[in-house]
């Protein structure tokens, strides 16, 4: 919004000229969404907590969690409402890529709400059920996949990292395969969000990283440079990527161990999906994997307990599952398991930043 009203005046005054350089609309979005989270954020959980909307621990996790019982929860709608406000103002609204990963980050943050709300009308920690949850997930993944795939300048190869000679041709395919990774991404927050501020952590350093990679993307001569495939304003994801890095930050004020508020699935579920959004419109698909480590480490960690489970007839590889609760258990402390694992974060960030040159 902001863009389209100043830019225009350049001709006039050339000050609004920094309006044209997405650098300069990143860095105030972010600002922009970690001041919305801080001034609205104290009065935010205060109504929370007034209309008694609180977080209800499952029977069967780890003693200390009972504690954040009565914690307000639904923070996320706080998250959604800076990052779309800010990318908003700032963005360019004529791009089609900003308005894909807005359709996912408000159509998986109505999934979440409906499944958070359910959970305050029983008082209980399920909601909606697992199947019910992931095909509507599915369904919005495909419908983003097909609108990709439907358009003339989107390129549906696949690149592979460390690998520049492979760049498999997906054809009608890159639909599922977009669906896979925006669905996948986004359960994976969600499964790592069991800790005060463990998933919005590593969810920032994720959504830096893409700043630095939509913006390489998006601009021809760096990304011939760096011989990746050059997708034409997909540069402008770097602003709602700025947007999530300061809507986290302004959010982990507030989630920090003790967490004052959680975000609950209207945020996990939107923050996963609108990474792997993003991923997909860059062309950095299978980078994420090393980008999001995190989420990967913990989604396999069910899958395998699960797996494991029922094939050896009640065994276990984990004391628990996620693997954050698996740590918790074996003695370390809430506040250590949740920066390390942030550490752990930094470094895959950096690793996948350096893959740029590796190639």
């Amino acid at each position: 919004m902001l863009y389209h009203l100043f830019y225009p005046l350049h001709t006039t005054v050339s000050a609004f000229n920094v309006f044209r350089y997405i650098t300069f609309r990143t860095i105030y979005a972010s600002l922009t969404a970690l001041l919305i989270c801080l001034l609205l954020g104290p009065w935010f959980i205060k109504k929370l907590t007034a209309h008694q909307i609180c977080q209800y621990v499952r029977d069967d996790g780890p003693p200390t969690h009972t504690a954040k019982t009565d914690t307000p929860t639904m923070g996320g709608l706080l998250i959604l409402f800076s990052i779309v406000t800010a990318t908003i103002l700032w963005g360019n609204l004529t791009n089609f890529y900003v308005w894909m990963v807005l359709l996912v980050t408000i159509s998986f943050g109505a999934i979440g709400f409906a499944d958070d709300y359910i959970m305050q009308r029983k008082k209980q920690s399920r909601g909606l059920r697992g199947r019910s949850k992931l095909l509507m997930q599915v369904v919005v993944g495909l419908l983003v996949g097909a609108l990709l795939y439907k358009r003339a300048d989107f390129d549906t190869h696949v690149s592979v990292p460390f690998l520049k000679e492979l760049n498999p041709d997906l054809g009608w395919a890159y639909i599922v395969f977009a669906t896979l990774v925006i669905v996948g991404t986004s359960n994976a927050v969600n499964l790592t969000d069991g800790l005060d501020g463990l998933a919005i952590g590593p969810v920032t350093v994720a959504a830096a990283t893409y700043v630095v990679l939509s913006y390489v993307t998006g601009h021809v001569k760096i990304a011939n440079y760096l011989q990746l495939r050059y997708v034409a304003g997909s540069g402008e994801l770097a602003i709602f990527c700025g947007a999530l890095v300061g809507a986290g930050m302004g959010f982990l004020w507030f989630n920090s161990y003790p967490a004052e508020v959680f975000m609950g699935d209207v945020g996990s579920l939107p923050l996963g999906g609108a990474l792997g959004t993003v991923a997909v419109v860059t062309k950095h698909e299978f980078l994420l994997v090393l980008v999001g480590g995190i989420f990967v480490i913990e989604a396999l960690s069910v899958i395998f307990q699960v797996g494991f489970f029922k094939v050896t007839n009640g065994r276990r590889i984990f004391r628990m599952a996620p693997i954050h609760h698996h740590f918790e258990l074996k003695g370390w402390s809430e506040p250590k398991v949740i920066v390390r694992f942030w550490i752990i974060a930094i470094m895959l960030a950096l690793l996948s930043i350096s893959t740029l040159k590796l190639r």
